[in-house]
């Protein structure tokens, strides 16, 4: 390594690293506690609404015998939590996986305590009068709004708030499904908007944590522990069929919730009563098919081990899909993430009977992988989290080629995936692709010019003046030195403001009395001069060995770092072919030809 280089490191360093991880750990463990909370509370309402007792029991709203009184239950949920929403806080309503990420990009990664207390309940009341949701959606928003409140309590910046906020929400996830590497998956592709250890390390500390933690809460076995056989090679066509349904599957529920919403605010009412109307489509559909109320977990595990027959996995795709966009449509609290592993495994039971190359329980659990990864567009968290809900390894490839199917499916008819088109439709962009910025991989000792000109700061500003700035002006800015040392930069703004014969007659260098000079450290990236130029509204930056000696070594300009781009822009455009495939006819061979376009 060249002696010069020993700052450049492959990533960067962070002296809080090890605070920030520790509150992290501490967010895992109430994270925890707040889905203790939560998935007893569905619970309790399950059996307060469907069954007329108290109790903190796991039993499911499909065996309920309300008959046809079954249909009100979810319009008096939708009501409760309608009124919640109006008067205690409007930030309850949806699913919470869009208010995670608005919080995060948009609102500085502030969330309130009512957040936290309204939204599990909230969620509680929902799923636990037949709503068609999960757990997940609450938690993830329950779980950053205690990490967003606990980074509140100390002084933290606005980026630090963000990594406690996303560690909450990921170590939720991991306390309801047991998938810690599915959660921080799900941080990286959906929430951090960066790969860095600054962020990833504490979000994966509190994912750990959280997982050790739920397995004293609610036991180590995965939610739907499975075992299928190796699958054949005639599988792959199978895993493009269903990766492609499974991304027609996504598409469509994400077209049609959102055609449901706007159906809504055509509606002359308040959207509090929103929830209500769409609980009395979820009473119906209830009332048709039971097994489609509530989470639907013992469902899920049905369908992926093949103890529904088709019939009934028809009518439960069906049923499912209607109420549940109807229900998210009208702007009720619920997850999304356990309705569409229930749709995408009932898509799979039917494929099941017709795909060849694999056992017949393998295709639902590949089609509620797809089905969720281009739902989300998130396609390593949904193999990963398949993967953690049920520890079948036979089944990682056919994940991933269906997965990867179905979200590149997505990707090319989807503008927007069903998190991103609800803020989009606030008047945010969010663009999810992400590289690494040049300016963040060159230092100022790259790009710096090392020859510069400068002005004794001894010399009088009428002499600088005619000097330097006069007809014959070549630079814009010199620095001012005096013994060698940096005093600061001398522009003609600075000198013209400077008015009568005394004035002008002083040392240039007494104009610098007081200040502290803005400079660039040769170590620093092209990244943190370039922020510094703009909050400053500079366009240079004098360069110096260090801040305690301020000897000059460079100066760096904005267009110096505008010319990184240039290089990634070649890369991105360019397009080259270096090397043609000789053809020999006879003795005639076609050399080989470079052609740039």
């Amino acid at each position: 390594m060249h002696p010069g280089d020993s700052h450049k490191r492959d990533f960067s360093a962070n002296a809080r690293l090890p605070g920030i991880s520790a509150l992290a750990a501490v967010i895992g463990v109430l994270a925890t506690l707040a889905a203790f909370v939560l998935l007893n509370l569905i619970h309790w309402f399950t059996n307060l609404f469907f069954y007329g007792r108290f109790s903190f029991a796991d039993h499911s709203p499909a065996l309920n015998t309300l008959g046809a009184w079954v249909i009100g239950v979810p319009v008096a949920g939708g009501l409760i939590v309608g009124m919640m929403a109006r008067f205690g806080s409007e930030k309850i309503r949806g699913h919470g996986i869009p208010e995670a990420i608005e919080a995060i990009l948009f609102g500085k990664s502030r969330m309130s305590p009512k957040v936290a207390v309204l939204k599990p309940l909230s969620s509680g009341i929902v799923i636990g009068s037949g709503g068609p949701f999960g757990a997940e959606g609450p938690i993830i928003m329950t779980g950053g709004a205690l990490g967003s409140l606990l980074a509140q309590c100390v002084r933290l910046s606005a980026a630090e708030r963000k990594t406690l906020l996303v560690a909450g929400a990921a170590a939720g996830m991991t306390a309801v499904f047991g998938t810690p590497v599915a959660a921080v998956l799900l941080a990286v592709e959906l929430l951090l908007f960066e790969w860095r250890p600054r962020s990833f390390l504490p979000v994966a500390l509190a994912c750990a944590v959280a997982g050790f933690a739920r397995a004293l809460v609610f036991g180590a076995e995965p939610l739907f522990a499975m075992q299928t056989p190796p699958p054949h090679a005639l599988a792959l066509g199978s895993c493009v069929i269903a990766g492609l349904l499974s991304g027609m599957l996504a598409a469509g529920l994400s077209a049609s919730l959102y055609k449901v919403e706007d159906l809504f605010k055509r509606l002359p009412l308040h959207w509090s009563w929103w929830p209500a109307i769409g609980g009395l489509a979820v009473g119906i559909g209830g009332f048709i098919e039971p097994r489609a109320l509530g989470v639907g977990y013992d469902v899920i595990g049905d369908l992926l081990h093949q103890n529904i027959s088709l019939q009934a996995a028809i009518a439960i795709l069906a049923v499912k899909a209607v109420i549940w966009v109807i229900a998210l449509g009208s702007g009720t609290s619920g997850g999304v993430l356990a309705p569409l592993l229930m749709l995408g495994a009932g898509l799979g039971s039917v494929l099941g009977h017709l795909l060849p190359g694999g056992d017949p329980a393998l295709w639902p659990l590949v089609c509620m992988a797809a089905t969720l990864g281009a739902t989300l567009g998130a396609p390593l968290t949904a193999i990963v989290f398949a993967f953690g809900l049920t520890h079948d390894a036979n089944a990682l490839l056919p994940l991933l080629a269906a997965t990867l199917v179905a979200h590149g499916f997505a990707t090319v008819v989807m503008k927007r995936s069903i998190m991103t088109e609800k803020i989009a439709r606030r008047g945010y962009h969010i663009y999810r692709e992400y590289g690494v910025d040049p300016l963040e991989r060159h230092y100022v000792d790259e790009v710096m010019t090392r020859q510069v000109d400068t002005i004794d700061a001894s010399m009088s500003v009428r002499e600088a003046k005619s000097r330097y700035f006069g007809a014959t002006q070549q630079r814009r800015a010199w620095p001012v030195l005096r013994d060698a040392r940096v005093l600061g930069v001398a522009d003609r703004a600075m000198l013209e403001a400077v008015r009568g014969d005394d004035a002008l007659d002083q040392p240039i260098g007494s104009l610098f009395a007081g200040r502290c000079a803005d400079v660039a450290l040769p170590e620093e990236t092209c990244r943190q001069i370039a922020a510094r130029l703009a909050v400053h509204g500079l366009e240079r930056l004098p360069v110096v060995s260090a801040r305690e000696t301020m000897q000059l070594v460079g100066i760096v300009s904005r267009s110096d770092l505008v010319k990184l781009s240039l290089a990634h822009f070649e890369e991105e455009t360019k397009r080259e072919r270096f090397r043609r495939i000789g053809v020999s006819k006879g003795k005639r061979r076609y050399p080989p030809v470079r052609r740039a376009g």
